[in-house]
């Protein structure tokens, strides 16, 4: 792991640490997997992901407008997970030299996860 991925590591680790005392957060971080899986150390609200670390980019779902505007200003990328080049419309991808805010954009993607799922 690079410098840059450390980092990255370091910060999604304090964001856990911070969320994990929201209400219905938990975070499945399962180390017998030996190669990484969707979400394998994700943070969840009521079971659903909210925000993931994928190779060093904090990952996170976002209302597809959202991340239209976000992706449209140079803020992130649409979250590709690989699936024949088509990125996913409510998964916004941010890399550790982002300029937004990590921590505000996991919170507001654990209100909308977590509202999506009390409906």
């Amino acid at each position: 792991m690079g410098r840059e991925e450390d980092s990255a590591q370091q910060r999604y680790e304090a964001i856990c640490r911070t969320l994990l005392s929201s209400p219905g957060v938990t975070r499945d971080v399962d180390s017998t997997q030996t190669r990484s899986r969707f979400g394998s150390s994700a943070l969840k609200v009521n079971d659903r992901i909210f925000a993931m670390l994928v190779k060093g980019s904090l990952v996170v779902k976002l209302p597809t407008l959202r991340v239209d505007a976000l992706a449209a200003s140079g803020g992130g990328e649409r979250y590709d997970a690989g699936r024949g080049g088509r990125p996913m419309k409510e998964w916004l991808t941010l890399t550790s030299g982002s300029e937004e805010e990590w921590e505000s954009l996991a919170r507001e993607a654990l209100e909308f996860v977590a509202h999506r799922s009390a409906a």
